[in-house]
């Protein structure tokens, strides 16, 4: 089979039994709101073509494989409203495709990992009321090619990082319903 598109929108799967080998050629995976999808296959990984996944609104997601590094294709990742998931992936610096991360809705996200600075083809980057935020990295000013940064509804952050002085390319700075640090 060689599918280009495979979209699982509002689909009732606990976990997807998608034999992965027959979609070598993917390259968008659309699985929005299959809210009862606990897991992601390793095999996730093994989509060299893969540039777009959508899997916001699996809202008892509760991990992402480490294998999901390996997508240097991947242009988009969209995890809004993923609220269970514990640990946002630590080797985003593989991604090096990668030009839109949507977080937003992220409720247990309480810092940003360091690596996101590593991803330096990113234009917009969505981290739109992750409640328990705490904290951003300074890492965030080598984000060069940063057009829009959406950062609304935080209530425990307490400032911006000095670095996002460096981000020469940002056209929209969105900051609102954000009090605490203005």
């Amino acid at each position: 089979m060689n599918y280009n598109d495979v979209n699982l929108k509002h689909h009732s799967i606990f976990k997807y039994e998608i034999i992965l080998d027959n979609f070598i050629s993917l390259t968008i995976l659309n699985m929005e709101s299959c809210f009862r999808l606990t897991s992601l296959q390793n095999e996730l990984g093994n989509l060299a073509s893969l540039s777009t996944l959508n899997i916001s609104g699996g809202s008892i997601l509760i991990s992402l494989p480490n294998e999901l590094d390996n997508l240097i294709s991947l242009t988009i990742l969209n995890m809004k409203w993923c609220k269970s998931l514990t640990l946002l992936l630590n080797k985003l610096d593989n991604l090096t495709s990668l030009t839109t991360l949507d977080i937003s809705k992220y409720s247990s996200l309480t810092s940003l990992p360091n690596e996101l600075g590593n991803i330096t083809s990113s234009t917009i980057l969505n981290i739109m009321e992750c409640l328990d935020l705490i904290s951003l990295s300074n890492e965030l000013g080598n984000l060069i090619s940063l057009t829009s940064l959406n950062m609304e509804w935080f209530f425990r952050l307490i400032s911006l990082p000095n670095e996002l002085d460096n981000l020469t390319s940002l056209s929209i700075l969105n900051i609102s319903g954000s009090s605490s640090f203005i």
